[in-house]
């Protein structure tokens, strides 16, 4: 971050407003919040509220993207923490031994911590997908990326609150009918991977819709986060064809997301980028390119 660009995000901050409304998107991590939402909790006018937003925006300290009608709002994490690390840079010369908690913002030391962070072509990748009962989405996801992403991803999945009589037999009947390697697919809770012994997550992408009351743990300042809003296959109704027809459109626009995901130029892309590219794919449009 050059200095013209922390000028601009310290000038966005320096406003009450803003600052509430910027620690409000944190504090609902990358779900992020509607616009009219927002204006509700801080209590301002929408005329007034888009004026922050866009402020905020424009220094690139949130993004937004389109679910339906709605724009949702969400912090820029990375852009934050280089926003702050700009200022760290300078603490005691660069001798971040006298600088107490603040060098754990400096670049050099982020990348020691996280060497993943530092080179986000290393492989294999972990990918997490989420969704409330892991008995469907989750599980088709967690499949097709170990089939086609074999090699270079290992994908998981989980949910909020696992079904107890584990994936729905019509699914597990499908990815095998499909060449799927269905014997380790199971139903289980997100708080297994919060564990310190579990596995550290690269990506966390949830498939759920975040309207529904869906909320995503804090994986930690180095996992990606995305969101791609998809129909709960538990509520598909009609005859046994037709819910199999609908099965089928689903697995099918997954398996769209998850080949162009894995095509990504992983190497030329920074943290930024490839955010800006996962939340692209949460539209049915960019999933058919």
């Amino acid at each position: 971050m050059d200095r013209d660009q922390a000028a601009a995000g310290f000038t966005a901050l320096g406003q009450p407003t803003r600052l509430e409304l910027l620690r409000l998107l944190l504090a609902e991590g990358p779900n992020g919040l509607p616009a009219g939402e927002i204006a509700q909790r801080l209590g301002v006018a929408p005329s007034t509220l888009s004026f922050h937003l866009r402020a905020l925006e424009g220094a690139g300290l949130i993004a937004a993207r389109r679910q339906g009608r709605q724009l949702i709002y969400a912090a820029a994490i990375a852009a934050l923490r280089d926003l702050f690390a700009f200022l760290a840079e300078a603490c005691c010369a660069g001798d971040a031994g006298r600088c107490g908690d603040l060098a754990s913002l400096l670049p050099r030391a982020r990348a020691e911590h996280h060497p993943r962070e530092a080179s986000m072509a290393d492989a294999p990748f972990n990918v997490l997908f989420l969704c409330t009962r892991n008995s469907a989405r989750s599980i088709m996801a967690e499949a097709i990326l170990n089939k086609v992403g074999a090699g270079r991803f290992r994908a998981y999945s989980a949910g909020s609150a696992p079904a107890p009589e584990g994936p729905m037999p019509e699914v597990i009947a499908q990815l095998s009918a499909l060449g799927h390697d269905v014997s380790g697919l199971s139903s289980k809770s997100w708080e297994l991977f919060m564990e310190p012994n579990a596995p550290r997550m690269d990506f966390v992408i949830a498939l759920c819709d975040p309207r529904a009351g869906q909320r995503c743990p804090d994986f930690g300042e180095t996992t990606i986060t995305a969101a791609w809003p998809l129909p709960d296959p538990a509520k598909f109704t009609g005859n046994a064809a037709e819910r199999a027809s609908l099965l089928n459109e689903l697995y099918a626009g997954l398996r769209r997301r998850i080949e162009i995901f894995v095509a990504l130029p992983f190497a030329s892309l920074d943290r930024i980028a490839l955010k800006a590219r996962l939340d692209e794919l949460a539209h049915p449009a960019a999933a058919r390119a």
